[in-house]
């Protein structure tokens, strides 16, 4: 090989190495100095996958059992380190951490809502629905109480919940959405009057009206967004009617309960609205 055409090829592969180190320097992690909460963001998940473990064993869940996993130079943050669990858990899997025995620290995880075994919809073990049906339910109320299901779809694809496609905590959510919460009656499913092609829409189930509240589901999506269910000053201010509607049809009911002890009478007090009928009163989808 002529010597001018190997000094070319060795300029080339130094020119070559030179710049692959310089892109493996540039591609190198930065150095490992973390800020004081990424510690605590990595405690709270390593506390939140052992809650949710200890839930779906059904096993008691103790404060010196979550004590161990947290390192001990991070135990005098305990409380903030679980606060922030307790956050992660609520708007997640829609379920509360609860105290049950403050003398011995026992701790169990209850459900937002009466979904059956505890939020898990089905027997046996698994993760609470709860967080995804209040999501599923207040973006019907923000879509004006009907929700077409392309808008539920919009919504959960941001979730990264795929129609068709199984989900590791949700399992297959159109079976879910369109079967499991609509047998139980927490939504409604059903065509859109004279669609051609057919398409369908969700609306509030009965139980979903008996079991919550549009005030509680807005102030759900308001912690969601770390906020306050009042900047969301329309939907606030229906959701306070509601429940001012709500308050108002209970007392009929209680006064005539009182009536009825103190008479003795054997004639049955008026009810209050059933959620079927507030439903057909209300102009939810034209």
């Amino acid at each position: 090989m002529p010597r001018r055409r190997k000094n070319k090829l060795r300029i080339h592969e130094k020119h070559r190495s030179t710049m692959e180190n310089k892109q493996s320097s540039s591609k190198a992690p930065p150095p490992t100095v973390q800020s004081p909460r990424d510690p605590l963001t990595k405690m709270t998940g390593m506390l939140v996958q052992f809650l949710m473990q200890m839930y779906e064993m059904k096993k008691p869940i103790r404060k010196a059992d979550m004590l161990k996993i947290v390192p001990q130079r991070y135990k005098n943050r305990f409380l903030e380190i679980l606060r922030r669990a307790s956050f992660s858990m609520e708007v997640v899997f829609g379920v509360d951490l609860k105290v049950v025995d403050a003398t011995k620290h026992v701790y169990d995880i209850v459900s937002k809502m009466d979904l059956p075994n505890n939020g898990r919809v089905s027997h046996g073990r698994g993760f609470p629905m709860t967080g995804l049906l209040m999501n599923i339910l207040g973006v019907i109320f923000l879509k004006g109480n009907c929700a077409t299901e392309q808008n539920i779809w919009e919504f959960l694809n941001k979730m990264r919940v795929y129609a068709g496609k199984r989900h590791f905590l949700f399992g297959e959510p159109r079976k879910l959405i369109t079967q499991d919460f609509v047998k139980l009656k927490y939504l409604e499913y059903r065509q859109v009057p004279s669609s051609d092609p057919p398409c369908y829409e969700f609306l509030w189930g009965p139980r979903a009206y008996a079991e919550t509240s549009k005030l509680k589901v807005l102030q759900f999506l308001a912690k969601i967004n770390r906020t306050i269910p009042s900047a969301f000053p329309s939907w606030y201010s229906e959701a306070l009617q509601d429940e001012q509607e709500r308050a108002q049809a209970t007392i009929p009911l209680k006064a005539d309960t009182k009536a009825m002890a103190v008479n003795g009478s054997r004639s049955c007090p008026e009810a209050p609205p059933t959620p079927g009928e507030i439903e057909a009163d209300s102009s939810f989808c034209g």
